[in-house]
């Protein structure tokens, strides 16, 4: 399990040693025995599109656990900027590229055991497969959506469990970390307009089975995330207004949501990325965090 206290990294032994004090939901779940906890606080992790709104939060959230995080994004001052507050490290990262995410992820765990490697890193589009003019999508656009969210994506994956693989297991189930890939709402059940962006969506939660089961041989778990509509600070653009109108635009996102009837909050977010680490049975699942919300096809 991961939680707050200091880091210990325990391997599988032959005889009994010292162990930490018991925790209850191993207790019940197994007879009485139960898996060393692999701690949050003193591992590295790395995000990307850590600069601002659900991946800024997400860093926030994991260093406050004890993490040294390395914030992952191409924006500089704003990465700095969060890197610096609490702590951690910032590189200018492009996660299509695969020198850049190489960097990336060996300065994350550099001195530190490498555990936890979040996605959320993303750009958005919308267009019509074939627009209103008569025109096809344009497919250098489509590529660039698909490059950036599901083959970076892809990249910060494959990278840096092969760098948690070099980590010794941190508890008696061989666990060595954690990766947290967000896809979208979008990806179950795109809108009109979104093709593009929920087909790279859709390609996340299409990975996270056959991921989890490629990475369970060296000890990793993957989830993967599915926000709705979340308050970033891509609602504060001026493209939706300002003032009442802003608020009217926001009113009118949240109609469809179930319950509580408001945007979900990048602190919830990171809430549910620390969750999905600390939970060790979470594996290959995919989670809605939408507050029930169903996409209309407009």
């Amino acid at each position: 399990m991961l939680g707050g206290g200091t880091d210990k990294t325990v391997a599988r032994q032959s005889r009994p040693g010292p162990r930490a004090a018991p925790n209850p939901a191993h207790l019940a779940s197994r007879g009485g025995k139960y898996a060393p906890a692999m701690e949050l606080n003193g591992a590295a992790a790395i995000v990307s599109g850590g600069a601002s709104g659900l991946g800024e939060a997400t860093v926030r959230g994991l260093a406050a656990a004890g993490c040294r995080v390395l914030v992952a994004d191409l924006s500089e001052d704003q990465g700095s900027a969060v890197a610096d507050a609490v702590g951690g490290t910032f590189v200018r990262t492009d996660v299509v590229d695969e020198h850049s995410v190489q960097a990336a992820v060996d300065a994350a765990a550099a001195g530190r055991p490498l555990r936890v490697a979040v996605s959320c890193a993303g750009i958005g589009w919308a267009a019509r497969t074939v627009g209103r003019d008569g025109s096809p999508h344009d497919l250098a656009a489509y590529r660039k959506v698909i490059d950036v969210n599901l083959i970076g994506t892809f990249n910060l994956m494959r990278i840096a469990a092969a760098a948690i693989a070099k980590t010794p297991p941190a508890d008696s189930d061989g666990l060595r970390g954690v990766i947290i890939n967000t896809s979208s709402v979008a990806g179950l059940e795109g809108q009109t307009g979104q093709v593009a962006y929920s087909a790279s969506k859709g390609g996340i939660i299409g990975m996270t089975v056959p991921a989890a089961r490629d990475l369970a041989a060296i000890g990793i778990r993957v989830n993967t995330i599915c926000p709705g509509i979340i308050d970033t600070p891509i609602y504060d653009s001026p493209i939706y207004g300002s003032g009442p109108a802003r608020e009217e635009f926001k009113a009118k996102l949240t109609a469809p949501v179930v319950f509580p009837k408001r945007m979900g909050t990048a602190a919830e977010f990171a809430h549910l990325v620390r969750a999905l680490i600390e939970n060790d049975y979470m594996n290959a699942e995919v989670v809605r965090f939408d507050g029930g919300i169903r996409f209309q096809p407009k």
